[in-house]
């Protein structure tokens, strides 16, 4: 190849890039083309093209699990003060923090975005992100209000001690991430300080997430298998619906070891999240441009 060719101006094209704050796309297209050239690299895109289809399978499957046993065992759902509200609890808290939010976690990591321009990915995480949040706070609201009209304590357990630190670290986590990487006045200086917070404060809500439902679905199957008592059999004996919600708090683990697999794997980072392009405008800015 000629020294004048278009692979020798991408050094110039980046320092361009840098300076005019905004992302281009070859970067993407030259580590795209890498990655396919190489049989090492192209094992390593299969492994995490099944690992996120498990991924995908596995939110499916915990999604349907906790809408089957609510609705088979549980009675159903409403918005009254009943059990019957309750029971959107454990299906919004599960969607929200555990299945939307580790499929947003990913978002940046699938190679089939890596050559096409960021901005409108940035825009599904954190809309992603914000629909968990919302379904969490909407959990919590159906809890609050089971429990207020049945005048049960609140916070008392450690599930709920779990849970109550993942949805509040999560608000705060969204809240940081809006104003550090989408406003266009935040200084680059602020952006390189929080992002690896951002990205180990996302990881540890994810495990506080998965602690607290697992948690939750345990503390909720010894609430209602009490034996004769309420007329269900016993936890110790697994019926059907032991062994259902025992098979969710499955699924959701490993829901969340791929996930975190995924995330903790750096050949599976964005390119464009190397260090020399860490000086991309906030989205707002590239809106503008």
């Amino acid at each position: 190849m000629q020294a004048g060719g278009p692979l020798s101006r991408f050094p110039l094209q980046q320092l361009n890039t840098a300076a005019s704050g905004s992302e281009s796309w070859p970067r993407p297209q030259k580590h795209e083309v890498s990655t396919l050239s190489d049989p090492s690299s192209m094992n390593s895109m299969m492994i995490f093209y099944l690992l996120y289809f498990l991924c995908l399978c596995l939110s499916v499957a915990c999604v349907i699990c906790l809408c089957v046993w609510n609705s088979l065992w549980r009675g159903g759902f409403a918005w009254d003060g009943s059990q019957l509200e309750f029971n959107w609890h454990p299906v919004l808290m599960v969607t929200g923090l555990v299945v939307l939010y580790g499929n947003g976690a990913v978002l940046y990591r699938i190679p089939l975005t890596w050559g096409y321009d960021k901005l409108p990915w940035k825009l599904l995480h954190a809309a992603l992100m914000l629909l968990s949040l919302i379904l969490s706070v909407v959990g919590l609201c159906a809890v609050f209000n089971y429990h207020n009209a049945k005048n049960i304590p609140n916070l008392y357990s450690l599930h709920s001690w779990i849970g109550i630190a993942a949805a509040a670290l999560f608000a705060i986590q969204w809240v940081a991430g809006f104003a550090g990487f989408l406003l266009p006045w935040t200084p680059l200086s602020m952006r390189k300080l929080l992002k690896p917070v951002h990205v180990w404060l996302g990881g540890s809500i994810l495990i506080l997430s998965i602690a607290a439902s697992i948690s939750g679905i345990n503390e909720k199957l010894f609430f209602a298998l009490k034996g004769q008592t309420n007329e269900t059999q016993p936890y110790s004996s697994l019926p059907p619906e032991a062994l259902v919600g025992n098979s969710l708090g499955v699924l959701i683990v490993v829901f969340g070891l791929i996930v975190l697999r995924i995330l903790s794997t750096s050949e599976w980072q964005r390119p464009d999240s190397s260090p020399e392009d860490r000086t991309y405008a906030p989205i707002l800015r590239e809106e503008s441009d």
